[in-house]
Order: structure tokens, then sequence, then C-alpha cells
């Protein structure tokens, strides 16, 4: 269970950290720039940790699959970006695939 809050914790710092990319305007900016860092600094610590029991390909397509969808609500919302039907639709797939992962893969620890 640990390895999987682990993860959490990672997904989230990252999607602060790439969000903070673009407040960092290409790292021109001191605060959004060191937000950054730091976010994938914890992003990559907690990774680690997480893949001492879960497999990298299943935790990697977790964190990259949710980390897009979060990356893009918070575009939609934060920064006023489009999200048009095919992006929504693509991002219901991308966590329809999480979903099937975690619950009929035998790769997953339950």
């Amino acid at each position: 269970m640990k390895s999987w809050i682990f993860l959490g914790i990672a997904i989230v710092a990252e999607v602060v950290a790439t969000t903070g990319l673009k407040a960092s305007e290409g790292f021109t900016r001191l605060w959004p720039s060191l937000l950054v860092i730091a976010g994938y600094t914890v992003a990559f610590y907690f990774l680690s940790h997480t893949l001492k029991e879960i497999p990298v390909g299943l935790a990697y397509a977790i964190w990259a699959g949710l980390g897009i969808v979060l990356v893009a609500f918070i575009g939609w919302a934060v920064y006023g970006q489009v999200l048009d039907a095919a992006s929504v639709i693509g991002m219901a797939l991308i966590i329809s695939g999480v979903v099937v992962i975690n619950v009929f893969s035998k790769a997953t620890l339950h």
C-alpha cells in the first residue's frame, strides 16, 4: 500500500512541476523555476521508491496516464486551454486504460 501512496505523491509532484513549466516562462522567472526543480526532484524521488514494489512498466503507465489527464485539466482550468471532444475522449480512454491495468492485469499488486 505504501508504494501506491508514493506513486500518488510522485504523480502530484510531477503535475505541479509540469504546470510550473508554463509559469516559469522558459526558466526566466525564479519562483516558478524553483517550483519546477523541486517538483521533479520530489516526483523522481518518490517514483524511485515506488519501483521497489511496483513493476516499472506499470508504475510508469499509471504515472504518465494520470499525469497527462491532470495536466490537461489544469491547462484548461488555469490557463484557459481548449479541450475539444477528441481530447476529452482520448483522456477518457487513458483513464479507462489505467483502470483496466489496475483491475484486470496480473502485473499489478493487489
